[in-house]
């Protein structure tokens, strides 16, 4: 495929004007023979379609005397066609689509197990309740799993922990396909879900990385839907395969569609995560050149891997012990997600014990959910979006909390789904109520986790990564403990009762969105972290303002302009000019972020093509919805600062 004109080195004038003089600057700078770098230059594979000229890269003039001290900073050079979001848009969207399929495959593969619960009965004995932690050992790995996986890609890379994390996906279900006792089942099972977990870390770090501003909206949308798109479509394809031919058949089935996704990862997985990239061009420049490259974040601070993965391990744990925005809009979020899993345990009893289906039609009962969850992108795109565009506009700047209004609508069709179920899963009313209520109940599960996330990451900005780190261990855990009391419920008080309590639930949460509409910043101002993050917000702000010249009256009157919403005017301060770019330096939370694995798994914070302009953003996929998962902009403003160290 050839490059478009803008998209490559080979083309700019200043590049060519480089490549000119690349023969005689050579030898001077390396001490090699002329020609020698041409060599050097990365090969094209099917993954690694675009790549920068060695010469190029080598005979930038880089900040710094190439000395241990003062090292030669590396970063993007102009039109570098190794920069991700430099890509052609038809590669970069198929690295989306790519994602994508990876973590609807891990959701499809927390459910389909479901569909052969009778076949497992029959085959081994047990009870529905030993099987069905099947199910919840699975999600258990979407809890912790990110917390290894999101650091791991920050050392390793995306691309090889894709592919490593997948081909042990791959290989649990194969061996779960072979298992001969009940024990045996659900330990491979909880492997398989915590080497699946990667792609629900990191493909939102991925989208950020490929995607720019104006594209993420879309793409994080698209991308949402995969992580309840899974689960709903599960039950559909185990029910039917386990009715006709057995548990078996439906692991292998899973086991077979993850070596596909492996094989395609592996020959069309691009690596997207741009410190990698960098490092390792500065490790080839140094060793090319006997001179120090370093990339710009570890020319201040070289990469800690002990203290990236004890961050990751720790830091979401402080976010949920200490702010109560994080805890209750967690809980709130946690409880709707443990209801889709719930639902896992809930629809054998209402729709196969009580209404005679066997396990394919019973999966069927899940299409109202599918098709909810499928209009909620609709709804992002179409309404959700613009109307936040719309606020902002209107208002000169953003405020978190116009992230919030969706969640108005979200939480009480949510509320109405779950009711309308419980009044209609009997076996006297028509089996088409039951599943029609599992819309509203969709719908407002996937626009609810979207505000919400969306919410938190622009409370929390540079501290994102390990809020959304928090919300998707609790997310998890409620998801992998609901199925586990859901039988015992059901027969104790009634499948009508038992249905009720999820809406019960979600109606005592539904009062949280409004009540963070009014009172959010006088709330903000009282938790520690959320009112730091304003404050680090503003200086980054300043910083930037500092950086592009600004000053006098004009500066003044850019201040008042930048003030961070929400955060009063006390929160407005200037940052002394010997910080410049380097802002953040005095801020190890900040400086860390990039390599914090908090789901995801977090915020991925992406640098702009300005070297002292920095963005964080929002967008809860399952990367940004389960974990380490550090996700892209969504069209934040709030968060359009954050610095990519």
């Amino acid at each position: 495929m050839a490059q478009p004109e803008s998209r490559t080195a080979l083309t700019s004038p200043s590049a060519a004007s480089t490549l000119n003089n690349a023969t005689a600057h050579e030898k001077n700078r390396s001490g090699g023979e002329p020609g020698e770098a041409r060599k050097l230059t990365l090969h094209r594979r099917p993954w690694r379609r675009y790549v920068t000229p060695f010469e190029y890269i080598l005979h930038h003039p880089y900040k710094g005397s190439g000395t241990e001290e003062d090292p030669y900073i590396i970063d993007w050079l102009p039109e570098d066609p190794e920069d991700p979001q430099r890509w052609p848009k038809a590669w970069k969207w198929f690295q989306v689509v790519l994602c994508s399929l990876a973590t609807l495959a891990v959701a499809l593969s927390s459910s389909a197990y479901s569909g052969g619960v009778q076949s497992l009965l029959a085959d081994f004995g047990h009870s529905s309740l030993f099987w069905t932690a099947g199910v919840s050992l699975f999600v258990v790995g979407f809890a912790f799993g990110p917390l290894l996986w999101a650091p791991a890609s920050e050392v390793m890379g995306r691309r090889w922990i894709y592919i490593g994390t997948y081909a042990m996906l791959t290989l649990w279900q194969a061996v779960t396909c072979a298992s001969q006792n009940g024990g045996s089942i659900l330990v491979f099972r909880a492997l398989a879900g915590f080497f699946g977990s990667s792609p629900l870390a990191n493909a939102g770090g991925t989208l950020a990385d490929v995607l720019d501003g104006k594209e993420m909206g879309i793409g994080m949308a698209f991308f949402s839907v995969a992580p309840f798109l899974g689960p709903a479509l599960g039950p559909i394809t185990g029910g039917f395969l386990g009715d006709a031919a057995g548990w078996r058949w439906v692991e292998g089935m899973l086991a077979i569609f993850c070596a596909v996704i492996t094989l395609m990862l592996w020959l069309w997985g691009a690596e997207t995560y741009a410190p990698l990239i960098l490092r390792k061009r500065a490790e080839r420049l140094s060793k090319y050149t006997g001179k120090v490259y370093r990339y710009r974040a570890d020319a201040a601070k070289p990469l800690n891997v002990k203290e990236l993965f004890i961050g990751a391990l720790t830091r979401p744990w402080k976010f949920l012990i200490f702010e109560p925005i994080v805890l209750l809009l967690s809980i709130y979020v946690a409880i709707i997600y443990g209801v889709l899993y719930l639902n896992f345990a809930a629809y054998p009893i209402v729709f196969m014990q009580y209404r005679g289906w066997n396990a394919g039609q019973e999966g069927l009962a899940f299409l109202g959910i599918m098709v909810g969850a499928i209009c909620a992108v609709a709804v992002v795109i179409f309404w959700g979006n613009p109307k936040y565009l719309k606020d902002v506009k209107k208002r000169g700047y953003p405020i978190p909390e116009d992230r919030l209004p969706p969640a108005f609508i979200a939480s009480v069709i949510i509320v109405i789904g779950l009711a309308g179920f419980a009044a209609t899963d009997g076996p006297n009313v028509h089996w088409s109520a039951s599943i029609i209520f599992g819309i509203p109940f969709g719908m407002g599960m996937v626009q609810l986790f979207l505000s919400i996330l969306g919410y938190l990451v622009d409370c929390y900005t540079v501290y994102a990564a390990s809020v959304l780190a928090a919300n998707a261990v609790l997310r998890s855990l409620f998801g992998a403990g609901f199925p586990l009391f859901t039988a015992a419920m059901y027969k104790n008080i009634g499948i009508h009762w038992g249905a009720a309590v999820p809406g019960f639930l979600a109606l005592a949460c539904l009062p949280l969105p409004f009540l963070f509409y009014k009172y959010g910043p006088a709330i903000r101002k009282k938790c520690k972290y959320a009112n730091e993050a304003q404050q680090i917000m503003q200086q980054i702000i300043a910083a930037r303002k500092e950086a592009a010249g600004g000053g006098g009256a004009a500066g003044a009157a850019d201040e008042e302009k930048n003030r961070v919403p929400g955060g009063g005017a006390e929160l407005t301060q200037t940052v002394s000019p010997e910080h410049g770019e380097d802002v953040l330096d005095d801020y190890p939370e900040v400086m860390s972020l990039e390599r914090s694995t908090s789901m995801q798994n977090e915020i991925y914070d992406r640098r702009t093509r300005s070297n002292s302009l920095y963005r964080a953003t929002s967008g809860a996929s399952q990367a940004s919805y389960h974990g380490g998962a550090r996700v892209g902009r969504v069209v934040s403003p709030t968060a359009q600062n954050t610095i990519h160290e």
